[in-house]
C-alpha cells in the first residue's frame, strides 16, 4: 500500500482513519456509488441486493447485457438497477431468490457478497488454502468464495476464527471488497 495524503471526501461520515476510507474514496471517485444524502455515505447501513449488483456492474464498466429477457416480477425496466441485474444474472454472478423474484430490497450478507465477487472473477482456483473459520463449513455453497476472498486479501474474518457469513454486509464493506478486488 502506498502512502498518500488524505483528501477530504464529499461525505462527512467517512474519516481517514477508518478501514473503509480508501474503498469509499475509490467508489465515489469512480462513480461506483454516490452517497445516501448530500453529505452522507452511510457506511454502516446494510447493503441491498440491488445495490451490490449495481456496484459490481458499475465497477465492470456498465456492460450491456446481451439478453433483454427479465424473468423477475420485482425488477422493472425503470429501476436504477435493471441493467445491472440483467447483466449479473446473464454472467452467472447471481440469480434470483426464486425463478421470478430477484428480491432487490433484500439485505446481502457477507457470504453472498464474496460469492458474487468470486463469480464475477470467473471462479478462479483457490488452491490448498486452509480454512481458519469455524463458521464456514467446507460443504457450504459459499466456502470456496470465502477462502478465495481471504486468500486474495479482499476481506478477513470478523475475528481470526469467524467470518460471520450470515451477517449483513455494510455499504462500507461492499465497496472495500470491490476496491481490494
Amino acid at each position: 500500500v502506498t502512502w498518500k495524503a488524505w483528501e477530504v471526501l464529499s461525505v462527512g461520515d467517512v474519516l481517514p482513519f477508518q478501514f473503509f476510507y480508501d474503498g469509499v474514496a475509490w467508489a465515489l471517485e469512480n462513480n461506483i456509488t454516490s452517497g445516501t444524502g448530500p453529505d452522507e455515505f452511510s457506511p454502516y447501513d446494510s447493503c441491498l441486493r440491488s445495490q451490490v449488483v449495481t456496484f459490481l456492474w458499475r465497477a465492470a464498466g456498465k456492460p450491456k447485457a446481451e439478453s433483454t429477457v427479465n424473468p423477475f416480477v420485482d425488477v422493472k425496466s425503470s429501476d436504477y438497477f435493471y441493467e445491472a441485474v440483467l447483466w449479473a444474472v446473464e454472467k452467472g454472478i447471481t440469480d434470483g431468490m426464486d425463478e421470478t423474484h430477484f428480491e432487490p430490497d433484500g439485505v446481502c450478507n457477507r457470504s453472498q457478497v464474496v460469492t458474487f465477487l468470486y463469480r464475477a472473477f470467473k471462479e478462479p482456483p483457490v488452491g490448498s488454502t486452509s480454512n481458519p473459520f469455524t463458521d464456514v463449513p467446507a460443504n457450504k455453497w459459499y466456502a470456496t468464495p470465502v477462502l478465495w476472498a481471504v486468500k486474495e486479501g479482499i476481506t478477513d474474518g470478523v475475528t481470526e476464527t469467524s467470518f460471520a457469513p450470515e451477517n449483513p454486509c455494510t455499504r462500507a464493506q461492499v465497496v472495500t471488497f470491490l476496491y481490494r478486488a
